[in-house]
């Protein structure tokens, strides 16, 4: 586990109110919307795609809310359809899953879990996932950075 604070950012941002099961086909119909906005609008992607998650519940049938974001470059007068957000920083606790999607969850989020309620650190209820290596929803190797939020 890292503790360490995320970056400022701009980003591109469409919400949903889902549960996990549902993240896959959000991320792919809502990744092609964003790719298209960026596009049309000339922006310049500026890191890697950002899933967020509030209260991310501990069972796949509990929905939650959740974020995807694209983030790019500050743009000069944008104008387009999807939201435009501010990313500031925060601090978080954060591990690196390298893998497939079939094991995130068993060996990318349930140690860091484990280990944040071992220490003194307090969960926020914000969570992120930073996909650094994306090779595709079947993928035998992802990289895919976990993050949750600290309040203290």
């Amino acid at each position: 586990m890292q503790i360490k604070e995320t970056p400022d950012m701009w980003a591109l941002r469409l919400t949903k109110r889902l549960c996990i099961p549902e993240v896959k086909q959000a991320a792919q119909e809502c990744g092609r919307i964003i790719e298209n906005a960026i596009a049309s609008a000339d922006l310049t992607p500026s890191g890697p795609w950002l899933f967020i998650a509030q209260n991310l519940p501990k069972t796949g049938k509990m929905p939650f809310d959740w974020a995807i974001c694209r983030p790019i470059e500050r743009p000069n007068g944008y104008r387009g359809a999807i939201e435009l957000v501010h990313l500031e920083p925060i601090i978080v606790a954060s591990a690196v899953h390298q893998g497939s999607l079939r094991t995130l969850f068993t060996q990318g989020y349930a140690p860091l879990v484990a280990e944040i309620e071992r220490s003194r650190h307090v969960f926020s209820g914000e969570s992120r996932e930073v996909y650094h290596d994306w090779n595709g929803p079947g993928a035998a190797y992802q990289r895919i950075e976990i993050q949750f939020g600290l309040s203290r």
